[in-house]
This record gives structure tokens, C-alpha cells and sequence, in this order.
């Protein structure tokens, strides 16, 4: 959610909708008080506080008898009564005081549907804290819309209540910051999500600093599985590692693409969480890790490697190895596809062994990398659709080489479409999926793909670096065209262009989190 609109003039808390909805109401005191008030006789009370649990409200009175003395009091109504108005009351049983609201204590209780741009101009960044929040009846084919009071705490008009509607639940009790687009309208600013996101780049421009690309570690494991002199606990899990690789013939099927997907070490952190030791063994990460286990500083921990203690022994495994790689070296650009190719030097005084597991440890780093660049563009867009990405890569075994496939998957819903999702209503496809692929395949050379797939009708951009390969692409564009539109797919426009996709300054997900008004 980026949007709060306040309520329009028509819809507000006028004086004649609280007086026909609250004249009467009964408010129940959590403690029964006989004989508070004489009969017929009336009391003024402030309302001091406001507290939503469930769908009741929780409020706290400061009630002002006429003998002059005032006494606090602990009620619950089942509609809000925002902070700070002033109610007449009067006692019809000992633990229940009925709101009697007159035409002049009734404006007294209406919440802001504006803001006085005067107090605080357009820019502002407010501050304030849910009172509560309830949805409002839907409407045929609409949106849902909730309906939340905000006690306001900066600013001008700090003590108000201000009556917001939003396309998403607001939790009672949390703070909110927004900045002021007009009088009626607020755009939400979430700060402590800025922060994650400001600690993510901060880590993946010191994780990237530690990777390095996969085939050279795969080109070294093919080396170890044929040596016979080799360890034979090395050799096994070079092989296993190897064996698990997919072979380029292999992704014309879907099913093979999903569990290639699947095992390229993007969801380990998920499959340890949700416990399927079965999908563990064939994780690449998972077989990284293990080969790490191996390495002279953990051969006196007899590290137990079974899949409910990864998650444990994850972290320590790659800490020893990583904290070689730290290198002084040109920083990228945090959160862009795809991650550039990077090779580690041997160093005179080590061993095959110690190599070995430098080569592993980074390409762990280079593995977490990705995850981090996942998190990094997964959040709330300015529109308010919600964005999920899943970065990752997969290298492939064509021949006697290995290369490496980079994938970025990309999920855009809207509000709606996440709710539907959530009940498990929502076609897949309704959503906006956008798809970038990278690799080097010899002898066409490095190449980047940019689709993008809406109800059911799928465009996209190839970029090639060689004019040759872009050449050649072009030339088959109208035979991919043929067999996407035999899968059933509206196919929309399709274009090769020689050199590499543009990068701006930023991401379309980082300009969301840098907002200098802030």
C-alpha cells in the first residue's frame, strides 16, 4: 500500500451521522460503578484514549460530575469514539452509561476528512498511530477498503484524529509516517522498510565483493571427480555436485526448468524452514555447503551435516571460508542484473584443497547475492501493487562446459489480485510477470532476455553483444514467434538489438525507498 486517501466531504463524520448512529449507544464500563450518576442526572466526559481489540474499542473517560469532581473511567462501545471528544453521558444500569449527544458536543467529535495544507503544506512528512481500523462493506466488484482513525503526533495538527480509507488493513497500535500530497490525499512512506532495504545494499555490496562466478569452481570440481588420487569423500561430493547439474538439452521440458529452478540453491533457507530434507539433498547450495564441511578448519568440529542442522551450521560453515575472499575491488551497482562475471586468482601459498574451498565459499557468496537482490526489489510499488521477485542461477552442463544460466522472475499484482490469491481464486496469469534471462553460450556470446507476460499475451527484447548473434537472432524471431503462439500464448512484439539492455541510475523498486523529502 502507497496510497491513503482521506475521505471525501460527502462521506465524513458529519455532527446528523453521529448523532443518528451514537444517540443511544451504550457504553459498557469494565468495572460496574452503582449510583456514579443520580437518575436523570448527565455528566460531561472527555474521551482520553482509544484502543481497538477485535471489533470492539477500548476507551478511557475522564468524567466530570457536576459537584465538580472528576473520576477516570474504563468502557467498551462497539464504535470508535476518537480521541479527545467531548460526550454527554448519563447511567442507565450500573455498568452501562448511554451517549447522549447534542447538536453542539456532536461537532466536537467529527475526525479530520481534510488537511489544512496551510498547517501543513504539501511535502509534509506526518506522523501517527492507528486507533483503529474496520473494513468497509464491498461494493460488486470492487476493491476492499478499510476505514482507520489516526491520532496524528507531528505537525500543526498534532492531537487530531484523522479518518483515512485504504486499499490495505492498517494494524491497530502501529505508526504510520506519509507525506502530504494535497488535502485529501497522503502517500504512505514506509520507513522502517527503507531501513531493511538500506541495510540489504549495504550487505550485497560487501556479499559481492566475496563471490565469484560458478564455473570456475565447476570446472575445478570436474578435475577433482576425475583424479583418482583425489580424496574419496572429496571426490563423492564432486560428483554428487556434478551429478545434479542439468544438461542444456534437458530445459526444453518444463518440468525439468522447474526443478532446475528448484534445486539452484534459492530456496535452501525456505526448504530448511519448511522441513523437506528430501529436496535438501539435491539443493546446490546444499551440496556447496557440504563440500566447505571438508576444509582443514572444521576437520576437528565433526560437523554434522544432516538436513535439520544446515540452517545451524550454515552459517558457520561458510563464515572460515569467506573470510578469505575480502578483496579490494571495484563495487557494482547494488541490485543490478545480471551479477558480472568474476574469477578468483590462486594464491602462491595454497594448497588445491585451500583453492578448492575459496572457489566454494564464493560461490556461495555468489548464490546469496542473488537472494539478496531478490529482497532488495520485492516490496510495495507507488501504485500499490506489490512486487515479488526471484533472482537466482543455474548453471548448465553443454558438452564439457559448464554455463551459467541467470534468472530474474518478477510477480506485479494489484491489491485485488493479492487478495483473490490469498483465497485461491486468482488465475496465475492475471498477474504481470516479467522475465530476464543472461548467459554466455559459445559461440553467440553473452545475451540478455527481457519478456514480459500479461493476460496471457507475452512480448519481449533480446540483446546480444556480438552484431553477428544479434543478426542471427533476428532472423529467428519468426520461428519463436511459431512456437510460442503453438503453446497457446498471444504473442505481442519481439525485437533482438546488438548490445546490452540500458540501466539507469536506479532500479524501478529503489526509487520507491529514496525519497529526499524524507
Amino acid at each position: 500500500m502507497t496510497e491513503i486517501n482521506s475521505l471525501g466531504a460527502q462521506s465524513a463524520l458529519n455532527a446528523q451521522a453521529i448523532k443518528a448512529n451514537l444517540t443511544g449507544e451504550l457504553l459498557r464500563l469494565t468495572q460496574a460503578q452503582p449510583g456514579l450518576l443520580a437518575p436523570g442526572e448527565t455528566a460531561q466526559a472527555k474521551v482520553l484514549s482509544l484502543r481497538q481489540v477485535g471489533q470492539d474499542f477500548q476507551l478511557v473517560l475522564r468524567l466530570m460530575l457536576a459537584n465538580g469532581t472528576q473520576t477516570q473511567l474504563q468502557a467498551s462501545a462497539s464504535q470508535p469514539l476518537p480521541q479527545g471528544s467531548q460526550v454527554t453521558v448519563s447511567q442507565t444500569e450500573s455498568n452501562r452509561l448511554a451517549i447522549m449527544l447534542q447538536q453542539s458536543s456532536a461537532s466536537q467529535i467529527a475526525t479530520l476528512t481534510r488537511l489544512d495544507t496551510s498547517k501543513v503544506p504539501v511535502g509534509t512528512l506526518l506522523q501517527g498511530k492507528v486507533l483503529t481500523n474496520q473494513p468497509l462493506p464491498l461494493a460488486p466488484g470492487q476493491p476492499a477498503v478499510y476505514r482507520a482513525l489516526v491520532s496524528l503526533l507531528n505537525s500543526a495538527q498534532a492531537g487530531a484524529t484523522l479518518s483515512v480509507d485504504s486499499p490495505r488493513p492498517l494494524a491497530v497500535g502501529s505508526l504510520l509516517s506519509a507525506l502530504v500530497q494535497g488535502d485529501q490525499s497522503l502517500r504512505f512512506v514506509p520507513l522502517s522498510g527503507r531501513q531493511d532495504q538500506l541495510s540489504i545494499a549495504q550487505q550485497l555490496l560487501t556479499q559481492q565483493n566475496r563471490q565469484a562466478s560458478l564455473p570456475g569452481l565447476l570446472d575445478a570440481l570436474q578435475r577433482v571427480a576425475g583424479d583418482p588420487g583425489a580424496d574419496g569423500q572429496l571426490r563423492t561430493s564432486a560428483e554428487r555436485l556434478l551429478a545434479g547439474l542439468p544438461e542444456a538439452r534437458q530445459l526444453g521440458d518444463a518440468k525439468a526448468v522447474a526443478q532446475a529452478l528448484n534445486n539452484s540453491g534459492a530456496f535452501l533457507e525456505a526448504k530448511l524452514l519448511g522441513g523437506f530434507p528430501a529436496s535438501v539433498a539435491s539443493d546446490l547450495k546444499a551440496h556447496l555447503l557440504r563440500l566447505l564441511a571438508q576444509g582443514p578448519p572444521l576437520a576437528s568440529g565433526a560437523v554434522n551435516l544432516a538436513p535439520a542442522s544446515l540452517a545451524v551450521t550454515m552459517p558457520m560453515l561458510a563464515r572460515s571460508a569467506l573470510g578469505m575472499l575480502e578483496r579490494v575491488s571495484p563495487k557494482p551497482q547494488s541490485g543490478a542484473f545480471p551479477l558480472p562475471s568474476r574469477l578468483l586468482k590462486a594464491m602462491e601459498d595454497e594448497g588445491d584443497l585451500q583453492q578448492l574451498l575459496r572457489l566454494a565459499a564464493a560461490a556461495v557468496s555468489r548464490l546469496q547475492s542473488h537472494a539478496m537482490s531478490s529482497l532488495q526489489q520485492t516490496g510495495m510499488l507507488e501504485n500499490g501493487n506489490l512486487q515479488t521477485t526471484w533472482q537466482t542461477e543455474v548453471p548448465i552442463r553443454h558438452g564439457q562446459e559448464f554455463i551459467p544460466l541467470q534468472v530474474k522472475l518478477q510477480r506485479e499484482e494489484t491489491p485485488q489480485q493479492q487478495a483473490d490469491r490469498q483465497h485461491q481464486t486468482q488465475d496465475p496469469l492475471q498477474a504481470l510477470w516479467r522475465i530476464e534471462l543472461a548467459f554466455d553460450l559459445s559461440p553467440l556470446g553473452p545475451v540478455q532476455v527481457q519478456a514480459q507476460l500479461s493476460q496471457g499475451r507475452l512480448s519481449g527484447q533480446l540483446w546480444a553483444e556480438r552484431e553477428q548473434t544479434a543478426r542471427l537472432i533476428d532472423t529467428e524471431l519468426g520461428a519463436l514467434r511459431e512456437r510460442l503462439l503453438a503453446r497457446g500464448l498471444d504473442v505481442g512484439e519481439l525485437h533482438c538489438n546488438p548490445g546490452t539492455p540500458p540501466q539507469g541510475p536506479r532500479t524501478r523498486v529503489e526509487q520507491r525507498w529514496v525519497d529526499e523529502n524524507a
